[in-house]
């Protein structure tokens, strides 16, 4: 009862679209696929078409076929749900529904069948739900652009060393090939020819041909030319004169105006000997278990709780194929408020019993390779108990004469919290908020007139924490509202993965344990 494949194929049969979602033969669904046109009859109003050994559940769409492919076995009331909420996806993240436009938009239709269909069965989501999934960040692609960006900098250093090299090499040379009292002649000479018999080089700036007005430079007997460098014997200063290598003035001016303006700037800065490198995005533990959890949370700015919505989930991702037979032990807090909802694979009766995440059929591995994973369990938590806020943000603004005087305060219980940074809308301004007092650091940006409040690392020694500024005088409400985002190794949950046990028999596999909070949409209203 699972769908083996789904796909967005045209009349011709040629696939623009196919996800499987099984382990199967790529061949032996592509012949299902090349079937399916000779299978549908003209003018026939069927949704489903039936071989010997599977069922193709379809629906027209313009000029396509949107298709699922399904074992015999299959509820067919269940293929036709998932079937029209697929339908209902396609015109969300394609332009036009013909081939040029499924094809253009084809990896936004697969991330989203992703989520619809999770090892053959539906998963219970809408339109809505799996928009918002597929907008997530991802932090395995935050590392890989990370990692990325390291080797474009490491690949510029390196060209840098080899240009300079090559240069002094040149300058070396010139100086061997031209040394000597002839050369510096008949260098003379050609510029003679060229100015007049009347042109004269020396070494000060007094005359024309003199070296800070040509870049020129007489070291002993040589004559050499160099791009914006004079020696250290020119009477004129270099500054002055001649071209120069990195930033000017007016460049780090410029660079300074953009970022006053809201404009990130990347400095190609040369990584010290020391430095470490950006983090490996692909894991390296032959068993990777990642709890995470989402939060929304929604406070009043008089005091009080408006919205509290925590969904969590504990995905288990696998390299090899042969640690796939495997069981995952886990251990929950007793916390009530917590509802966990396993995956309709997942052997429940074990679960409920042993706290044991198992296939239900114990002979069938796990998925294996490098992609996302597959989620095991979920929760939710939602609750108007105040307390349970990681962090509460009070903002007291007043006005006083032509100015606004704007005091905040964060206070963290019982969370420590990483990267937090705390966003205040502002008017337009024409100069930046004066920070008089703040614990932490703080940035304005000009182009969204927003003022951020960062706080690296909040723990025991820093609970809580103040900041005031003052802006010209404005209506209290445009301060509003206040984002705030930040993350966390503590989960609300406490899950834990206890152990990781083998079905064969054995060592259990190595494996590593990942716990992240971040606040996804946080605010102040």
């Amino acid at each position: 009862m699972v769908v083996l494949a789904a796909s967005i194929i045209s009349k011709s049969g040629k696939a623009l679209v196919s996800r499987q979602f099984v382990d199967m033969s790529r061949i032996r669904i592509e012949g299902y696929l090349a079937a399916f046109p000779k299978l549908v009859g003209t003018g026939k109003q069927h949704t489903y078409v039936e071989t010997e050994n599977v069922r193709y559940v379809y629906q027209p769409i313009e000029t396509l076929y949107l298709l699922l492919v399904t074992n015999k076995q299959s509820n067919i009331l269940e293929d036709l749900e998932t079937l029209r909420l697929l339908s209902k996806l396609v015109p969300e993240y394609s332009y036009s529904l013909d081939e040029e436009g499924i094809g253009k938009t084809a990896f936004e239709i697969l991330f989203a069948f992703d989520e619809v269909i999770s090892l053959g069965h539906k998963e219970n989501v809408t339109v809505a739900q799996v928009k918002q999934y597929c907008e997530m960040e991802s932090h395995e692609e935050k590392l890989h652009k990370l990692v990325l960006q390291s080797k474009i900098n490491e690949t510029k250093d390196i060209m840098k060393k080899k240009a300079s090299e090559i240069d002094k090499s040149k300058i070396e040379k010139n100086r061997g090939d031209k040394g000597g009292f002839m050369s510096l002649q008949s260098s003379i000479g050609r510029i003679d020819s060229v100015f007049g018999s009347d042109t004269s080089i020396s070494s000060s700036n007094g005359g024309f041909g003199g070296g800070s007005s040509f870049g020129l430079s007489i070291e002993g007997d040589s004559f050499s030319k160099q791009k914006g460098r004079l020696p250290s014997s020119a009477t004129a200063p270099s500054k002055d004169f001649g071209m120069k290598l990195g930033k000017t003035q007016r460049t780090n001016q410029f660079l300074e105006s953009l970022k006053a303006e809201g404009e990130v700037i990347v400095e190609d800065v040369r990584p010290s000997a020391g430095q470490s490198k950006a983090p490996a995005s692909l894991p390296s533990d032959p068993v990777t278990l990642s709890i995470e959890e989402k939060l929304n949370v929604t406070l009043k700015r008089d005091g009080g709780i408006e919205n509290f919505d925590l969904q969590g989930m504990l995905s288990l991702q696998i390299l090899n194929q042969e640690d796939g037979l495997i069981q995952v032990q886990i251990e929950t807090s007793d916390n009530p408020g917590v509802i966990f909802k396993t995956h309709p694979n997942i052997n429940k009766d074990l679960y409920n019993g042993e706290s044991i995440l198992g296939l239900k059929d114990p002979n069938r591995p796990f998925p294996f390779g490098q992609g996302n994973g597959v989620t095991l369990l979920r929760w939710r938590l939602q609750s108007a108990d105040e307390s349970l806020v990681p962090l509460s943000i009070s903002c007291w603004p007043s006005v006083s004469g032509n100015d606004t005087y704007v005091n905040l305060e964060y206070e963290a219980p019982s969370f420590d919290l990483q990267n937090v940074v705390i966003s205040i809308p502002l008017p337009a301004l024409r100069e930046a908020p004066k920070v008089q007092q703040i614990d932490g650091d703080w940035r304005y940006d000009a182009k969204k007139s927003i003022l951020e409040w960062s706080i690296l690392l909040i723990d025991n020694s820093n609970r809580s924490g103040s900041m005031e500024f003052v802006i010209p005088a404005i209506d209290t409400s445009d301060l509003f509202p206040i984002s705030v985002r930040f993350t966390s190794t503590r989960t609300f949950s406490n899950l834990q993965v206890v152990n990781v046990l083998p079905l064969k028999g054995g060592n259990p596999p190595r494996y590593a344990q990942r716990m992240l909070l971040a606040a996804e949409n946080y605010q102040v209203v």
